[in-house]
């Protein structure tokens, strides 16, 4: 059949569908649009109420001025908007919303339902809306305000609907959505409820460290540093805590324009720098950063979620965020001199071991204890009172020369067996001989790959081996960690973590898993909390306990980064002899890398 080659003007349902494709990619995105149409409403009040982490329904209640009939109606329909009058106004936008696409968006995708009220109106307007079609308008009574519900989020685009992620995950993302705008905006009281749990509320009392100890929670909060810097047309101000307190990602790294959240490689970029040298690698620090700029000196019309931008002195700007940053931490003792750049700054920490380098002591144990503390059956005499912080373990050298089960060989032992090490480079990457060529094997993911594979035979035999801890661990998460946690109980009690809720934002961990001190478990348990709601995840891990335990392998493995003995190189090579599927990490990535000699020979142009 052939398929008509003229150019026709797509239906406004269409448009409107096509744009919520960009504008509205999760429930987050829609919590995001509306709370910031709240927020330009001049509302004080904001409430935000989730079911199945907004993909059943999503209701966001405001204070603010809201609308007569005319406009309500008319807020509906594209590029509809009181931000703008003309195209000059795109330079000295003020506002988070401007483009007059985000309720029309969303209404073509859901069944909508908006309730708005302006002061000087004697009712309410309600308008229902079935995907895009609008089906009612009416009068009705009702506050103040406006009240947005949005149900059955992409029930009309299939292809959408099926990319969504778990309802823990999509529960986290909104209510980190929320929490950054509560982090920009401390003078609006924020409340964000998922079923019949509170998850956060801010006081709107102005205070922003209020609202960082709400979002972020009361441990951040207390070790914040303000920061402030200031030159002709930008003002830099916010919080950033010092280099002790981390993230494995860049999760908290937060970033505003004119109280709009951004993202910027740039600011990041300006803010890792003045980190440089006192934090690990691929530990990120933790900051909420605030700039006030002339709006003629920046373009946020950039992406239609608005959410990039551009600056138009951009050295000015990255100047500025690193000084502030700097100068803060050097007021608390946190930097080295600048001019002990080469000297002091260079050797900064470097008798700092790694928490990966605890996990492996000394000799071949050192690495061989991660895997053996996984494995070690814990005896009944193992838990003496009194002696909370460290779990007891097995003799890590029973891993040294530990016989293969009779029939038990791998397929690929022989083959990994004849790798003979020649050394490390840049400490990340394990070169080896081969019969065939040079095998280059990413150190992380091999021992993550081992550390899996040996949890998982744990697991599924007895269950993965934990020790109770005599005096239990008070935990104070962040909101969108909390909102995850509390749905992932039993996936982390498999993993060996017994933790039970304490109040809206902590938890007591009475069990750790055997791998773990109490020492330790504190950032373990954070980072990977962190992960499983920041980072993006395989769909192909369908079973959420076996996430956890690939995150428990991934959080023991030592890193890119840690140098290793000739010893310890060859004992990881040869336990990842004994495992299932040596090529490929847990998450998928490739462990091992081979280069022919044949290639080599072609390279070098030989015959």
């Amino acid at each position: 059949m052939q398929v008509s080659q003229r150019i026709v003007l797509l239906d406004e349902n269409t448009a409107n569908r096509i744009a919520a494709g960009e504008v509205v990619e999760r429930p987050a995105s829609a919590v995001k649009e509306l709370v910031e149409n709240s927020i330009d409403a001049g509302a004080t009040r904001i409430t935000v109420v989730l079911e199945e982490g907004g993909k059943r329904r999503i209701e966001v209640v405001d204070n603010g001025g809201g609308m007569g009939a005319e406009d309500a109606v008319l807020s509906l329909q594209r590029h509809a908007t009181s931000k703008l009058r003309s195209a000059e106004d795109l330079f000295a936008i003020r506002t988070l919303g401007f483009r007059g696409e985000a309720l029309p968006s969303i209404a073509s995708v859901s069944h909508f339902t908006l309730t708005t009220k302006a002061p000087d109106a004697a009712a309410a307007t309600r308008i229902v809306v079935h995907g895009g079609d609008i089906e009612t308008v009416a009068e009705v009574g009702a506050r103040d305000g406006t009240t947005v519900v949005v149900e059955d989020l992409f029930y009309n685009t299939p292809a959408r609907l099926k990319f969504l992620k778990s309802t823990p995950t999509e529960t986290a993302r909104a209510v980190e959505a929320v929490g950054h705008l509560a982090i920009a905006h401390p003078a609006i009281a924020f409340r964000v409820v998922h079923g019949a749990q509170e998850i956060f509320s801010t006081p709107g009392s102005g205070d922003p460290v209020a609202a960082i100890a709400a979002v972020w929670g009361r441990d951040v909060a207390r070790r914040l540093v303000p920061i402030a810097h200031e030159t002709p047309g930008l003002s830099v101000g916010g919080f950033v805590c010092g280099p002790d307190l981390t993230r494995p990602g860049r999760s908290h790294e937060l970033f505003f324009v004119n109280r709009r959240p951004v993202r910027s490689r740039l600011l990041g970029h300006a803010l890792e720098n003045a980190y440089r040298a006192l934090t690990p690698e691929s530990r990120y620090p933790i900051a909420a950063v605030l700039l006030e700029i002339a709006p003629e000196m920046v373009d946020v019309n950039v992406h239609p979620t608005k959410t990039e931008v551009k600056f138009t002195r951009d050295g000015d700007v990255h100047h500025a965020v690193g000084v502030a940053v700097r100068e803060a931490l050097l007021a608390r003792g946190m930097v080295p001199a600048l001019e002990a750049a080469g000297g002091a700054a260079a050797s900064f920490g470097a008798g700092r071991p790694s928490p990966q380098r605890a996990l492996i002591g000394g000799g071949f144990e050192r690495l061989a204890r991660a895997a053996a503390e996984a494995l070690a059956p814990l005896p009944a005499s193992a838990h003496p009172a009194g002696t909370p912080d460290m779990i007891p373990r097995d003799d890590p050298s029973s891993l040294r020369q530990a016989p293969a089960e009779p029939g038990a060989q791998r397929p690929y032992s022989e083959e990994l067996r004849g790798f003979r090490v020649l050394g490390q480079a840049q400490n990340t990457y394990i070169i080896a001989l081969t019969d065939q060529g040079i095998a280059v094997i990413d150190q992380h993911v091999a021992h993550e790959r081992v550390l899996y594979e040996r949890l998982t035979e744990k697991r599924g035999e007895h269950g993965v081996s934990s020790q109770r801890l005599a005096v239990p661990l008070t935990l104070s998460l962040g909101s969108a960690e909390s909102a995850l946690l509390r749905q992932r109980l039993e996936d982390f009690a498999s993993a060996g973590w017994e933790i039970e809720p304490f109040g809206r934002e902590s938890f007591l961990v009475r069990s750790v898993p055997s791998f773990a001190s109490r020492r330790s478990c504190e950032s373990l348990l954070r980072d990977m909390v962190d992960e499983l709601v920041y980072q993006s995840v395989s769909r192909r891990l369908i079973v959420q306990r076996d996430h956890v335990t690939i995150t428990n392998a991934c959080k023991m493995a030592v890193k890119a980064g840690d140098p290793l003995t000739l010893e310890e190189m060859s004992g990881l090579l040869e336990q990842l002899a004994e495992t299932e599927n040596p090529y490929l990490c847990p998450h998928g990535r490739p462990v091992i890398v081979t280069i022919p000699f044949a290639e080599i020979d072609r390279k070098f142009k030989r015959a």
